[in-house]
């Protein structure tokens, strides 16, 4: 498989098929913190010096050209609550983890002066892009966010501003893959209430009990329930888990980890 993120540089992964927009992921590497953090940590609420983390925020708002003071971040609850943002949000969550949004899993805006920020350790980084209505959107869905459709929801939430689904474009980012998700019945139960019609291929039964499952083919297959062309669904190969090298993972390093982002924005 293709992937569609190329690393440039130590810090910095970008998918360059959207015209006008900077769509990034970052990498563990070229960063200030110490272990267990080491040490590109972009995550404000894992204990890390917030000092550190800013310096790591700031080399990457640096590279990426996109100003630091124009980013918004969101407190992330593993639900499905997404805030359309503005001018009067940039800033937030940037310097200080309790400034940020308060329980929001997704941001999305029509403003050019923004970028979209939200960090991640295994679950499933979702970016959106509406190019007729130049819209934008980040969503970070790990199993709960995924088995409760925040997919869905955003594009829910644009056909709203009057996007039809057929309009919408997204990329799935680098997330723990099925070689390394292993859930429990319970999960799948939600798995399969969730989609209409579950593609058995999404899981497969390890051992009594315990299941590998597909998040990013989960997204997807939402993505295209919820209306999204299926050729308008990108899908980066990556798996947090694998690449020790280049991401952090919290179910690899149990737990006491950094955390990678997602961002977006115009260029």
């Amino acid at each position: 498989m293709n992937e569609i993120f190329r690393q440039v540089g130590e810090q910095l992964l970008l998918f360059e098929g959207w015209e006008h927009v900077t769509v990034a992921f970052t990498t563990r590497q070229g960063g200030v913190s110490d272990e267990p953090f080491a040490t590109l940590n972009v995550g404000m609420h894992v204990e890390d010096d917030e000092d550190a983390v800013y310096k790591n925020r700031t080399i990457v708002a640096e590279t990426l050209g996109l100003p630091i003071e124009r980013w918004v971040c969101a407190h992330q609850v593993h639900g499905v609550h997404i805030e359309k943002v503005t001018k009067a949000h940039a800033g937030k969550g940037v310097r200080t983890y309790d400034t940020a949004l308060p329980h929001t899993d997704g941001l999305y805006t029509n403003e050019r002066q923004l970028t979209l920020a939200l960090c991640f350790a295994d679950c499933v980084p979702l970016y959106f892009f509406a190019p007729n209505k130049q819209l934008i959107g980040v969503a970070h869905a790990g199993w709960k966010g995924t088995v409760h459709n925040i997919a869905g929801q955003m594009v829910k939430r644009w056909e709203e501003e009057g996007v039809a689904p057929q309009h919408i474009h997204v990329v799935i980012g680098p997330s723990i893959g099925r070689c390394c998700y292993v859930v429990d019945d319970r999960v799948i139960e939600f798995v399969q209430k969730a989609l209409a019609n579950c593609s058995p291929s999404l899981y497969n039964e390890t051992s009594r009990g315990q299941y590998a499952l597909d998040l990013k083919e989960m997204n997807k297959q939402l993505l295209q329930q919820a209306g999204v062309p299926i050729q308008q669904i990108a899908v980066s190969s990556y798996c947090t888990s694998c690449e020790r090298s280049l991401f952090f993972s919290h179910r690899r390093d149990g737990g006491k980890t950094g955390r990678m982002m997602a961002l977006i924005g115009w260029r």
